[in-house]
C-alpha cells in the first residue's frame, strides 16, 4: 500500500507492508500534520511561531520543542556553528531539525504497528525498513541536480537513512551562519546516508553549509556517507559511500 499527500509544505510518501498498514500508514500521516501544527513557521498559530512572537516563555514549551532545540544546539556544536537555527533576521526556524526528526519519529510509529517492511520519503529524505512489496531490497534514486528526470546513482541504503541538501529544488534556502551573506553556489547537492534519517538530516544541512569542504567534514563522522556534486556537475563521494551502491547478496 502506498500513498502521498502534501504536509509541511512537501509531498509526503508512505509505502507500507504487511499486516495493519493501513493503521501505520495513517497514523504516521496523522503524525506529520501534528508536526506541522506545532513546527510550521508559515502557520501564526504554531507553537514555534508563539515563541518567535515572544508569547510563550521557556517554561511553556512542549516537550517536543525542547528536543529539537535540544538536538539542533548539539548540531550546531558538531558542526562548527555550520548549523543553526537562528534565522539572520533573529528569528527561529528549527526545519533543519525538523523534517529528519519526524521523519524518524513516523517510522517508529509505523513499527509499533507491527509493520517491518515501509518507506517514508519526505521531501526527498527518507527512512525505510525491510523489503519493498517484490521482496527485494528497497533501492533508492539520487536525482542528476542539472536534469531532474535522470537518475545518476541507484542506492541500495540497507536501512540506513537518507538525506540530501541542495539548492536545485527549493533554491537558496540554506545559509552560512558565519557568513550569511556568501553565497552558497559552489557545491548543489549532497546526500548522505546515516544510521537514521535525522542523522543524515541534520549532517547534510551542516555540510551544505560548508561548501565544498563538507564532503571532508562527513568523511570525518562514523557511519555517515556522502555524496557531492559540484556546480560543474564533478561528483566526490566519501571512501564507504560505494558499499550502498551495491545490494547485499
Amino acid at each position: 500500500m502506498k500513498d502521498m499527500r502534501a504536509i509541511m509544505g512537501m509531498p509526503i510518501s508512505i509505502e507500507v507492508h504487511g499486516a495493519g498498514m493501513r493503521e501505520a500508514m495513517e497514523s504516521a500521516f496523522t503524525y506529520f500534520h501534528a508536526v506541522d501544527d506545532r513546527f510550521s513557521t508559515y502557520k501564526d498559530s504554531s507553537e514555534i511561531s508563539q515563541i518567535n512572537r515572544g508569547e510563550l516563555s521557556k517554561a511553556q514549551w512542549s516537550d517536543e520543542m525542547r528536543e529539537v532545540f535540544d538536538i539542533a544546539r548539539r548540531t550546531m556544536a558538531e558542526s562548527d556553528g555550520y548549523f543553526n537555527i537562528k534565522r539572520p533576521d533573529g528569528s527561529i526556524d528549527p526545519s533543519g531539525i525538523v523534517k529528519g526528526w519526524a521523519i524518524k519519529n513516523a517510522a517508529s510509529i509505523v513499527a509499533k504497528t507491527g509493520c517491518t517492511d515501509y518507506l517514508i520519503d519526505a521531501g526527498g529524505d527518507i527512512a525505510l525498513s525491510g523489503t519493498n512489496e517484490h521482496g527485494e531490497q528497497w533501492s533508492v534514486g539520487i536525482r542528476n541536480p542539472f536534469k531532474r528526470d535522470e537518475i545518476i546513482k541507484v542506492l541500495y541504503p540497507k536501512g540506513f537513512g537518507i538525506a540530501t541538501s541542495g539548492s536545485y529544488i527549493r533554491g537558496a534556502h540554506i545559509y552560512d551562519p558565519h557568513d550569511p551573506s556568501r553565497a552558497l553556489d559552489e557545491i548543489v547537492s549532497i546526500t548522505v546516508l546515516g544510521p537514521d534519517v535525522l542523522e543524515a538530516d541534520r549532517f547534510a544541512t551542516a555540510a551544505f553549509a560548508m561548501g565544498p569542504r563538507g564532503i571532508r567534514f562527513i568523511e570525518r563522522i562514523p557511519a555517515l556517507e556522502a555524496y557531492m556534486i559540484d556546480r560543474n556537475g564533478i561528483a566526490m563521494m566519501t571512501t564507504g559511500f560505494e558499499f550502498f551502491t551495491e545490494p547485499t547478496p
